[in-house]
């Protein structure tokens, strides 16, 4: 191909970039006055030279910034942070599009699956020797869960998210469609005003975001995605699995459905109670028969057949005659009409779960259904009479996806999870069995004793709470929340509320209380369980306890027998948050790779089936990266069964606020989880053990670099509040949880995700690398040959792979320019040079041999989409830190007034926006 002939794929990207950058600047222009937008654009101008800058350059710079910042009116300052924050939002907006762009273009090119296709995993294990019978095992037995989470450093509005969807509609509109004069002239009218509407519509609530406002904003999503695109997931899903292994659509049941810890995560969250979470299967419900009711009534619209033309089967005519519509002109139209009885059944069963009135008013008034079952069976009988007839493709434009959707859905939407921590349990049960008389002091007890007693108590049929009795608040709250998630089981069915996490999971007893509670509030006997029981194990320490503490509990008749009510189904989460916070990045990431190996030998020696939940963030820091890479990085076995993944914080937005990308990012998960469950991805060999103990030599020499500057240097903790916005953003209030558990100050009590969010704030993210090249130097000095070990080890192992290439996206985001400006916000000069002296070297070490064991020249030179993403960011990010720098200053210098608390706010929303993975 000659050079001219050339395609340059990435010319729409930067096409529709600068388009929108221009349409901001004109509405920056009118808006606040060509001064304004000047001011904008030095400011802009400025920080790209201070990026490339060194030296005396880069102090001459810093004055610069001094000059255009210092003076700024806190009115101006807003203007200039707003400003920058919706050039991030632009960017964003513009580079999903041209995602969707390219994947329509690889499909029209009819290009072969790829990396993620749920064709390229099924033509793999095809080849693999995969049978359809394999298959068809695996499908009836795995779950794959996205499970939505709120976010204490959420910052999204709704308002902005639908603001910017009809930006990207405008965008694939003249994408996709040859546009006439006329048409192209409204095109940019439509774009200037829905950027003008974006400019004027606030970024930011007048009020801290209260647990219900966190319901309504995950369930948006659905309304946006999930809804319509899982059923669309699936039919493809069914295409595909019928040309390859020929199994039939009604093999293939709904192994993919949604999760949710919004409403029923009390872990730290006084907020959360029995209320929120009544709030939240209501909401949730509501949302469902919302979507529903609006398809039946389409669905009505469009089935118009008349029995002078077809025949339909005698169950449909039944249906029909059932509905009692009496309506003259449809006494022919016997869809119509059953369709009529469908919706008036539908509009009762929400008035009656929901509390939800359909928009459109029944015909008549209907029994509620009994379950979804029932609605399913009505659906059933339309399409399987539209078949009698040779219409059966009329069912695929609409009543397939409404059958899948009320399989997938229910009438609860989404899975609800309980969650809450094991000193919470601990202390309500010591308080039932104090009252109860049972035992005084049960905290006291040895672990031993404590299992007994509670294995007693668990075939003990009288309940421990007294009506009769006065109990603590907590104690109240706790009863509480399960006798609701009791009266979630009544009426939504077990599929509503079915897991129940144990935050900072150590012991069998810590298991054994929370199947006592369920007891108490008719969720467990002595012989079984309505809900899994879920531990979730996140320090260091208790990730390589977690096998040992799992055997004991399979070892233990009592709660075996619980498992094996629940199909010899254990759960198991784990934690890469906090796992991060107590070791560091590559401590961490090899802890929970030794805990699923060690799960999986402890669930297969107790013939327990295995499924592990993945407690990741957006960010590395938090076991954020391509899901894809990360779900091929586990190891061998630990995938067989599904799994369920958290999606957190500016990740939801980014990955479900668009239909295509919300559908692309489900297809992937499927793909991925394909791969592992079904191929050994792995095939590691004879080289297994030299590369696990090269990891485990690895990750014990980052675990103490780590921890040596964390919790070892004095002050650390002084400079970490000093130089990362970590105060304001607990001050701020940003989500319904607060940044700490506790009311200390220490790093052990702060929560992970502030955590991590504050270190991408100053552009160090530091969780996400830090170590590594101390420990690479420490190994290389014990062992010859170290690097070309290592090297090999990210060839040919996905884990050590997968590895490397988030620590080098976090490597590519991070900016030590940009961050020592943030570390002169630290009083303490001397603290200030020996700390962040001592960040500067480990990034340098870090690099050098991440370059070296890569083979690459820069980094992210083997991923260059990726490269230019971050690069492009960089003069809409890079202002933003200057300018939140410069408030931070005024802030903690006695400037606490409303607007600059807003400006800060605004900073810390553009930065999550441009790094999108920041929390």
């Amino acid at each position: 191909m000659n050079a001219p002939d050339v395609v340059d794929k990435d010319l729409p990207l930067r096409e529709d970039t600068r388009l929108l950058g221009r349409v901001l600047g004109d509405v920056l222009r009118a808006q606040i006055g060509a001064a304004g937008f000047e001011r904008v654009e030095a400011i802009r101008q400025t920080a790209i030279g201070f990026r490339r800058a060194s030296g005396a350059e880069a102090d001459r710079l810093r004055s610069a910034f001094a000059a255009l910042l210092n003076p700024l009116p806190i009115g101006e300052t807003l203007e200039v942070v707003r400003a920058f924050s919706y050039f991030s939002h632009l960017a964003n907006i513009a580079e999903d599009v041209h995602r969707n762009r390219r994947r329509r273009a690889h499909a029209m090119a009819g290009s072969p699956p790829r990396r993620g296709d749920v064709a390229h995993a099924l033509g793999r294990i095809a080849a693999a020797g995969v049978d359809s019978a394999t298959l068809a095992h695996w499908l009836d037995d795995a779950r794959v869960s996205p499970v939505l989470t709120a976010h204490p450093t959420e910052v999204q509005r709704k308002s902005i998210l639908d603001a910017e969807r009809e930006i990207a509609r405008l965008l694939a509109w003249r994408d996709r469609t040859p546009l006439t004069p006329a048409e192209t002239a409204e095109f940019a009218a439509r774009l200037s005003v829905s950027v003008l509407e974006l400019w004027q519509t606030a970024m930011l609530r007048l009020a801290g975001l209260a647990v219900k406002d966190e319901i309504d904003n995950g369930l948006a999503y659905y309304r946006y995605t999930l809804l319509a695109e899982l059923p669309r997931l699936y039919a493809g899903f069914e295409r595909e699995v019928a040309a390859r292994f020929g199994l039939a659509r009604d093999r293939v049941p709904s192994f993919v459905r949604m999760g949710s810890w919004i409403g029923g995560d009390r872990d730290g969250n006084p907020n959360v109670g029995s209320d929120t979470l009544a709030y939240a299967i209501r909401a949730q419900a509501a949302v469902a028969f919302e979507h529903y009711l609006d398809e039946v009534h389409r669905l009505g619209a469009e089935l118009s057949l008349s029995t002078r033309l077809v025949t339909p089967s005698p169950a449909l005519l039944a249906l029909a005659a059932a509905a009692g519509d009496h309506n003259p002109h449809r006494q022919d139209e016997p869809y119509r009409q059953a369709l009529v009885g469908v919706y008036g059944r539908l509009a009762a069963t929400a008035r009656d779960l929901a509390g939800y009135t359909a928009a459109l008013p029944a015909r008549a008034e209907s029994a509620p259904y009994a379950g979804v079952a029932e609605f399913l069976a009505d659906l059933t009988t339309i399409g399987e009479s539209l078949a009698v007839h040779g219409a059966e493709a009329l069912a695929q434009r609409r009543l397939d996806p409404l059958r899948r959707a009320a399989d997938v859905f229910g009438f609860h939407l989404a899975t609800l999870d309980l969650r809450q921590n094991s000193d919470v349990h601990e202390a309500v049960v010591a308080e039932l069995f104090a009252r109860a008389r049972v035992t005084a002091d049960y905290a006291a007890l040895a672990e031993d004793a404590r299992v007994a007693l509670l294995v007693r108590e668990l075939g003990n049929p009288r309940p421990l709470a007294s009506p009769h009795l006065d109990y603590s608040d907590r104690v109240d709250r706790e009863l509480a929340v399960l006798r609701t998630a009791a009266e979630i089981h009544r009426r939504f069915g077990a599929d509503a509320l079915s897991n129940y996490v144990i935050s900072k999971c150590q012991s069998v007893s810590d298991l054994l209380e929370v199947a006592l509670l369920l007891q108490e509030a008719g969720l467990a006997d002595g012989e079984s369980l309505a809900v899994d029981i879920v531990p979730l194990f996140e320090t260091i320490d208790d990730l390589k306890r977690c096998g040992e503490t799992m055997r004991a509990a399979f070892e233990l008749p009592a709660y075996r027998t619980l498992v094996a009510s629940r199909r010899d189904r254990q759960e198991v989460m784990l934690g890469y948050s906090d796992s991060n916070k107590d070791g560091g990045y590559v401590a961490s990431s090899w802890a929970i790779y030794c805990a699923c190996r060690a799960l999986v030998e402890a669930t297969q020696a107790h013939g327990v089936r295995l499924r592990l939940f993945h407690g990741r963030g957006g960010t590395v820091g938090r076991g954020g990266g391509p899901s894809y890479d990360a779900i091929l990085a586990q190891p061998a076995g630990s995938v067989t069964g599904g799994l369920r993944v958290t999606e957190q914080g500016e990740i939801i937005a980014s990955k479900y606020s668009d239909p295509e990308l919300g559908r692309r990012n489900l297809e992937t998960l499927v793909a991925a989880t394909l791969d592992a469950s079904l191929l050994d991805v792995e095939q590691l060999g004879d080289s297994a053990e030299r590369y696990f103990a090269a990891m485990h030599a690895l990750s014990a020499h980052a675990l103490r670099a780590y921890r040596a500057l964390v919790y070892d240097t004095p002050g650390f903790n002084e400079y970490f509040r000093a130089s990362t916005p970590i105060a304001e953003i607990a001050e701020l209030k940003i989500g319904s949880r607060p940044a700490s558990r506790t009311a200390s100050t220490r790093i052990e009590d702060l929560r992970a995700i502030p955590w991590v969010f504050g270190w991408g704030q100053c552009r160090l993210m530091l969780p996400g690398w830090y170590g590594f090249g101390s420990a690479v130097d420490a190994y290389v000095a014990e062992n010859a040959g170290g690097i070309a070990l290592l090297s090999d080890m990210n060839v040919r192992w996905p884990f050590f792979r997968a590895t490397l290439s988030n620590m080098g996206m976090v490597l590519a985001k991070t900016d030590l320019a940009i961050a020592s400006r943030y570390a002169e916000l630290v009083p303490d000069e001397a603290l200030r040079d020996s700390i962040f002296s001592r960040i500067r070297d480990e990034h340098a070490v870090t690099l050098r041999h991440y370059l070296a064991i890569t083979g690459q020249r820069a980094l992210l030179e083997d991923n260059p989409t990726l490269a230019r993403s971050i690069r492009n960011r960089f003069p809409y990010l890079d202002p933003l830190n200057h300018v939140q720098v410069e408030l931070l200053r005024r802030y903690r210098a006695g400037d606490t007034g409303v607007r600059t608390q807003r400006a800060i706010h605004l900073t810390i929303n553009g930065l999550a926006a441009g790094l999108r993975n920041s929390g």
